[in-house]
């Protein structure tokens, strides 16, 4: 299998650069206006990041709109070469393209980026962090952390507490991804299309590849003819076992879109190298940073995109043996968590926090 769709980008050292971050900094966000920059701006409010100053960059063609933030209206500004003098963090949500060119002129300038891309995921001094799973990767970097694909983020929450109790042999994930992993555009035209559906009202979609509304369908990244496996599958192999240290885990997996707007499911499958029982998953799960067991069998209650959209907390739940696994070294399970959130801009706003030591 392919791991990369795309060759990494090279962050070179940048000497200016700060390996922390001040307790109160200047912060910046690329990409402001869409479905992650919204977010982002909302996750620094809710949990009251101290910060000094806060510029707003997008295109030009959004330049001059107006934003709330903490009680007052921030103009968004135009993304210039010019854009990050007296920046401590920037936040870039943008696409690959935007990263590539204004990261290093960002860190030039003295500030260090968090970057939700996946331009930088795989360059190999970049480092990939998910908080509650590889914090110390933070220890050492030259200007750029990435933010790790929505998938692989949540993903490693859950897995992080069970890999501490047992060693992972092999991972098997379906996932259900929601509108919100392919932007705003993608919300609207689900919501839109949902509406013409049951109005009975011929609908076209533009945005995504196939009818949304009451329908799911293959991740529609695209596909390598040799391996039959999608971008978005690839991304988060490799991602995953980047995160969790594991270059060699094998992964199975297939990505699925469903007409969900914003919160991502998962059926994983978790093959141990001795047994762990649903009891010590249960134990490990409970005691896990960012986790929140959902697991009522008697009123069959578990993890729902419903009950995860806008929370902060990965839902794990669904615990039970694999029935297929005759050695009783695999345990199966359900994950749901907030794609805007711990797969952007909250795992975002966390990474800066480390950064500055809350």
């Amino acid at each position: 299998m392919t791991e990369v769709l795309d060759p990494p980008a090279q962050a070179a050292p940048q000497p200016r650069v700060n390996r922390r971050l001040p307790a109160h900094p200047v912060v910046a966000i690329v990409g402001a206006t869409g479905a992650v920059g919204i977010e982002l701006i909302e996750s620094l409010t809710a949990r009251d990041f101290p910060v000094a100053q806060l510029k707003l960059l997008a295109s030009a063609r959004s330049a001059g709109m107006r934003l709330p933030f903490r009680g007052r209206e921030i103009i968004v500004e135009e993304l210039t070469e010019d854009s990050f003098a007296g920046v401590d963090v920037a936040f870039f949500s943008a696409g690959s393209g935007i990263s590539r060119k204004f990261a290093p002129i960002a860190v030039q300038a003295g500030a260090v980026v968090v970057d939700n891309s996946s331009a930088f995921r795989m360059a190999p001094e970049v480092p990939l962090v998910v908080p509650e799973v590889n914090a110390t990767a933070l220890e050492a970097h030259d200007g750029i952390i990435a933010n790790p694909n929505c998938v692989a983020a949540i993903l490693t929450v859950a897995l992080a507490p069970l890999a501490a109790a047992q060693r992972i042999r092999r991972l098997n994930v379906a996932t259900y991804q929601a509108a919100s992993g392919a932007g705003a555009a993608a919300m609207e035209e689900l919501r839109q299309a949902t509406g013409a559906y049951l109005e009975g009202r011929p609908f076209e979609q533009k945005v995504l590849p196939h009818p949304y509304a009451f329908n799911f369908f293959s991740h529609n990244a695209e596909v390598d003819p040799l391996s039959g496996y999608n971008g978005e599958e690839e991304k988060v192999v490799a991602e995953t076992r980047r995160i969790m240290g594991r270059p060699d885990l094998p992964v199975g997996i297939t990505c699925i879109r469903v007409p969900v707007l914003r919160a991502h499911g998962m059926a994983v499958t978790v093959e141990f190298e001795d047994a762990l029982s649903v009891d010590e998953a249960r134990r490990a799960l409970v005691a896990a940073p960012g986790v929140r067991l959902v697991d009522d069998r008697e009123a069959n209650h578990f993890p729902m995109p419903v009950e995860a959209s806008g929370q902060e907390d990965v839902l794990v739940g669904r615990l039970r043996e694999d029935l297929g696994d005759p050695s009783g070294r695999s345990l199966a399970l359900f994950v749901v968590g907030d794609q805007l959130l711990k797969g952007a801009a909250l795992n975002a706003v966390q990474i800066a926090e480390a950064l500055i030591g809350r």
